[in-house]
């Protein structure tokens, strides 16, 4: 049950980065729930870091900003390797 709530989180906190991003059009539903994923990743290295730990098995608005956050901070790296500039 743990991995469905991970995915549905994932899916949703990476819509949330692709809109503020600017690259829904280009994403599709897949890409959205991998960027969520690996975002979520990325967001809890950075968040144990400051000392802020959120996990997105147990559904915690931490987690989801946490995933948010790393998918954010995720498709700004992509950005800048694919077109040159963060946004």
């Amino acid at each position: 049950m743990d991995w469905i709530v991970a995915i549905i989180v994932g899916g949703i906190a990476g819509w949330l980065a692709s809109k503020v991003m600017n690259r829904d059009r280009s994403m599709g539903i897949f890409w959205n729930v991998v960027t969520g994923c690996v975002g979520s990743v990325v967001g809890n290295f950075i968040a144990n870091r400051f000392g802020i730990a959120g996990t997105v098995q147990d559904f915690s608005l931490t987690g989801l900003i946490v995933a948010f956050v790393g998918a954010v901070v995720l498709l700004g790296i992509l950005n800048l390797v694919q077109r040159g500039r963060v946004r």
